[in-house]
């Protein structure tokens, strides 16, 4: 569970009850006989016809950041992805809104595959000076992307969730770019590098036809003068350098084959963007002490008489460059008085997800001769009430008492009850208070029901995974999505922790005494079960779906133990 240092290039935060205004799924019919909508118009832009790209010998290949962004005129761009069950495919839809009310448009059953954004959207073509075509290439788009207004009237802050999730066991999203605003092409994390030797270029973005048809998008492509020039890190000023290089995304590609998604403890590489872009995945990438990341500049305004006009860089009155982060949440001034109480109010619905990240381990230098089965962990709160947790600590204790709080549909404090303690974690890579009993973890027999191995962990409750941001009061703008905000520190006398509508938190168990010891396990099937809420301590709306199960087959021999993982009805990802 060690944590990722990474930068967080991130859009401007949303306050939660402006996120919560504007529910996801909740759909008007049109009037009867009103048949004129307001469809967005949609533009694809370059910020600039003129880019240099730079190719590090130590790390070849360039990134195809060109600068190209998705505009939506006249109204917000959005779309609805979800999927029933796992054994449902994922299915999108378009919203259109018009004035206070909304309509459905109904998309190609096969337009998407799964939540990571529109596949086969942006086609490149790059051209060197013998008009050689020497890239040609199709990229998904994320309308989640990195963002900014292009126009002065625009909100100044997007609605919209700040990323398309990859979590496999997502269960539904929202995309959408924000009227009056532009959203990255770049396909990020997902794009590789390409080889192009230093010299001058000619790159045509388009829009493929699919697309155009589809959302109405102007067919006109877009044209960058192209130049790449070749760096080292020898030749440069040395860490100052490398500290920007790995915030632009190009440190950590050696990591690539590693396994897991995003959460506590996650491998997953920086997003291969640009400082400035913010494009990519920018969900839970700052698990670790907070790196500021650079502003993503405002982009061009599109009217003539505003073209010479300098927007400044950073948040202020009616302008955002998208480069704040969420603060952590606060806990109350001091621990509850009077008598503990849980009121008939909304509450969280805790549930968890089938494991993922599954493979063999071994205990290192540390426990020499055994092997382990690690996974990545997810709970997360289906609503429709946040998950909210104080933790108080007297004067010299190791241990905090917690508080489970509980709020009336005006978000008034009505009432709480104890629930547990909060520990503080000295470990390398953790250093924050842990709510125990939020999870345990089980590995069962071929029948499900007799355990053979199992595990609790302690967690600090962070955001990190977007589960489902159609349920009712998802916020598409959570808080304390970084645990060196979200977890207190040593000498914390309070801290709150908060799992939000919507969101989940994964944990991976990846080390001895997190994962499970199969050393003398014979081979054969069992399952591995999450299971939220263990002793029940939390309140919650229903108790029957705190549990989830992933089959695996365990075979090999001692020192060489395999694990084979059976596709989850529809979901075929480990």
């Amino acid at each position: 569970m060690t944590r990722t240092h990474q930068a967080r290039l991130r859009r401007s935060a949303l306050a939660a009850g402006a996120a919560l205004a504007v529910t996801a799924g909740v759909v008007a019919a049109a009037p009867d006989g009103d048949s004129a909508q307001t469809t967005p118009k949609l533009s694809l832009i370059a910020a600039t016809n003129s880019l240099t790209l730079d190719s590090w010998k130590e790390d070849p290949g360039v990134y195809l950041d060109l600068g190209t962004y998705l505009t939506s005129e006249g109204g917000p761009f959005e779309l609805k992805v979800t999927r029933k069950s796992y054994k449902d495919p994922v299915v999108a839809e378009q919203i259109i809104h018009n004035g206070t009310e909304t309509t459905t448009k109904a998309l190609p059953a096969d337009l998407v595959k799964d939540f990571s954004g529109l596949p086969d959207f942006a086609q490149i073509s790059i051209t060197d000076t013998n008009r050689k075509v020497v890239v040609n290439r199709s990229e998904k788009y994320c309308p989640n992307n990195a963002a900014g207004r292009i126009n002065p009237d625009g909100p100044a802050k997007s609605k919209y969730p700040e990323s398309c999730p990859e979590n496999a066991f997502t269960l539904g999203s929202v995309w959408g770019v924000e009227k009056g605003w532009a959203s990255n092409t770049y396909a990020g994390y997902s794009s590789g590098p390409v080889k192009l030797a230093a010299g001058k270029y000619t790159a045509k973005v388009t829009v493929n036809k699919r697309y155009r048809d589809l959302f109405g998008i102007s067919s006109k492509p877009q044209l960058i003068n192209l130049t790449v020039r070749e760096r080292s890190w020898e030749d440069e000023d040395g860490a100052g350098l490398r500290a920007n290089k790995a915030m632009s995304g190009h440190s950590g590609h050696d990591m690539a084959a590693m396994k897991g998604m995003a959460g506590h403890g996650s491998m997953r590489p920086e997003a291969p963007a640009a400082p400035t872009s913010g494009a990519g995945p920018s969900y839970n990438v700052g698990h670790g002490p907070l790196i500021p990341a650079p502003p993503a500049l405002p982009w061009a305004l599109k009217k003539a008489s505003l073209k010479a006009a300098v927007a400044p860089v950073g948040d202020g009155p009616g302008r955002t460059d998208g480069s704040r982060q969420a603060p952590a949440a606060s806990p109350n001034a001091k621990r509850p008085t009077g008598k503990a109480a849980v009121p008939d109010v909304p509450k969280p619905d805790l549930r968890s997800l089938p494991a993922y990240g599954i493979e063999i381990s071994d205990g290192g230098q540390e426990v020499k001769g055994k092997d382990y089965l690690a996974f990545s962990a997810n709970v997360w709160n289906a609503g429709p009430a946040q998950l909210v947790v104080d933790g108080f600590r007297s004067p010299g204790k190791e241990l905090m008492d917690a508080y489970q709080y509980f709020y009336d549909a005006d978000g008034t404090q009505v009432g709480y009850t104890p629930t547990g303690t909060m520990e503080w974690d000295p470990r390398p890579g953790h250093e924050h208070w842990h709510f125990t009993d939020f999870a345990s973890y089980r590995l069962l027999k071929a029948d499900q029901k007799e355990q053979v191995r199992s595990g609790k962990e302690a967690f600090c409750l962070a955001n990190t995974d977007a589960v489902d941001y159609t349920v009712k009061n998802a916020n598409w703008h959570p808080g304390n999505t970084d645990l060196s905000t979200a977890c207190g520190q040593e000498n914390s006398i309070s801290v709150r922790e908060v799992l939000d509508v919507g969101s989940g938190d994964t944990y991976t168990q990846d080390l001895p005494g997190q994962s499970f010891d199969i050393t003398n396990l014979p081979n054969g099937t069992y399952y591995i079960q999450v299971l939220a809420n263990p002793e029940n301590r939390l309140k919650e709306t229903n108790l029957d779906n705190n549990s989830a199960l992933r089959k695996v087959v365990l075979g090999g021999k001692p020192g060489a133990r395999t694990v084979k993982v059976p596709a989850h009805d529809l979901v075929d990802a480990n």
